[in-house]
Order: C-alpha cells, then structure tokens, then sequence
C-alpha cells in the first residue's frame, strides 16, 4: 500500500499505517511529524486499534509546498487523508498544532467521520493574547520564534527541546537527551518555509467557533506547568467551550508529555479509545 496521499493541489501527505480495528488518527505538533507520536501509536496499534499518523504539509515526509501553510488546508489535508483511507468512526487526536489541525477539521468537515476527539497540550482556543483573550501569549513570543527560526533554526530547536519543551529547564529536572536529538531531528525535515509560516498558523487561529461544533466524546490532557501553550488559555478555555469534555490535568507536566508522561498518556488514550 503506497503510504501518501495526494491532495488536490499536488501535496504529497505522508501517513504511517499501524495495526487493524477502529482507526486512531493522530495529528502532530511543530516543528515535529508522526514520528513524534511513536510511543502512542505502537501502544493503541497494539491493542487492537488501527493507528494512523500523517506528517503534515511541509513536515517531515511529506511535500514541502510554498503555499497552504495554514490550518485551513492543514484541515483540509487531514480530511482527504481521512477520505482517501475510508475512514468512519475515527478517535481524531491532536497534539498542540495538531489540536488545533482537529479542531479546525471539525469546524470545516463535521463529526460525520468522528466517535471521539483528543486534544493533548492543544494550541485552541486561540494562543495571541487580544482583547478577546487576554490570558494569552504577547504576539511578541510568536515574533521572537520567527526572528530565531530566521537566525538560526536548528538552534532554536535545540534551544526549546533542552529547555521549556520538556521541562529540562525546570530545577532537578534530568535531561532526556534522545528527547532532545529526536525533536532536533524531526524539526530539521520540515521545510523552512513551512515551519515559519506555522507559527502564524498556531498562534494566530481562533478556534473558538471550531470547538462549539465538537458534539462527540472529547478529552482534553494538558500539563499544568506548559510553558510552550499555557494551560490557562488553552486547555481551561477549550473545556469551558466543549462543556462535555473531560479535562485531564497531569500536575507538574510539561508541554512534551506524550514523551515525558508516555506511560500516563498511553493507558488515558487507550481507556478513552475503548469507552
């Protein structure tokens, strides 16, 4: 089986493919791709789900495109994925850009396909701080990001993995250097242009439409020291929207916990999956 997708306007998707039974679709953040999900997907593929997990535009294997570096095709992208592999009856899970990937498909394509929804350290509601959302992050912090991608990017991976990422900078934390060379690594593959326009998209898209349109089961995981997307404007706002979601909050986690907290999140994404 050829594990790309072909979107409309000629973006080659890659997906990887694991296991059988209900579909798993998995939604990564940035500047990563699916390998980031790795510890999730062989843990649900293993039991008894089939997990599938797309790099997105300009990430990893996939084509990297000038144009439609913004959530509406990244959703866009995620719903022919979804079309082209015959999904129905999917668990739609999200992790920090990703979430918002989710969020952004349900709010263009509907819960049709969709049982359930997960967002893990997701970016939604919306991240700049406005007026309409005054707990979130100066549009400085987004405009000091592009400004380091420009100087010197691989730096700037190494720089956000060893520190706020996964919590390496906080007092007594042990650093994870394979953590660090992984998400290093995985950042280099993207494509410059994309991962610069990323930021934009991540940090400037409300959602808040989007997650008023969720009207399946959803969980919602964040770590409450997240120092990438703060739990305030993101995981607190997002619950108060989906008044339905269960809200899981793993003290002292850091934005990374689907590597620093693996263990934890593979049992609450596997007991999500079969409830």
């Amino acid at each position: 089986m050829s594990n790309h997708v072909t979107t409309r306007d000629g973006t080659r998707i890659h997906y990887k493919d694991w296991g059988s039974g209900q579909p798993i679709v998995l939604s990564h953040g940035w500047p990563l791709n699916a390998d980031s999900w790795e510890s999730q997907a062989l843990h649900l593929a293993a039991n008894g789900f089939r997990v599938i997990a797309h790099d997105r535009r300009g990430h990893g294997r996939s084509s990297q495109p000038w144009h439609g570096n913004d959530m509406d095709t990244y959703a866009d992208d995620l719903a022919e994925v979804i079309e082209a592999l015959g999904l129905q009856d999917i668990i739609l899970v999200g992790f920090s850009t990703g979430g918002g990937e989710v969020a952004r498909y349900v709010g263009r394509h509907g819960t049709g396909r969709v049982a359930k929804i997960g967002l893990i350290s997701a970016v939604p509601p919306v991240m700049v701080k406005k007026e309409s959302n005054p707990g979130g992050l100066p549009i400085e912090v987004f405009d000091g990001l592009r400004a380091s991608s420009l100087k010197d990017r691989s730096q700037l991976y190494k720089d956000l993995a060893s520190g706020p990422f996964f919590g390496f900078n906080r007092p007594g934390a042990t650093t994870g250097q394979g953590m660090i060379d992984s998400f290093w690594l995985q950042g280099m593959t993207a494509g410059h242009k994309n991962a610069y326009d990323c930021i934009k998209a991540f940090s400037e898209t409300d959602f808040s439409e989007d997650l008023g349109k969720f009207d399946r089961p959803t969980l919602i995981v964040h770590g409450d020291d997240d120092q990438i997307v703060p739990i305030g404007a993101s995981a607190h706002a997002a619950a108060k929207l989906v008044p339905h979601a269960m809200l899981k909050v793993y003290p002292g986690a850091p934005h990374g916990l689907a590597d620093t907290h693996k263990d934890q999140l593979n049992l609450d994404l596997l007991a999500f999956a079969r409830s």
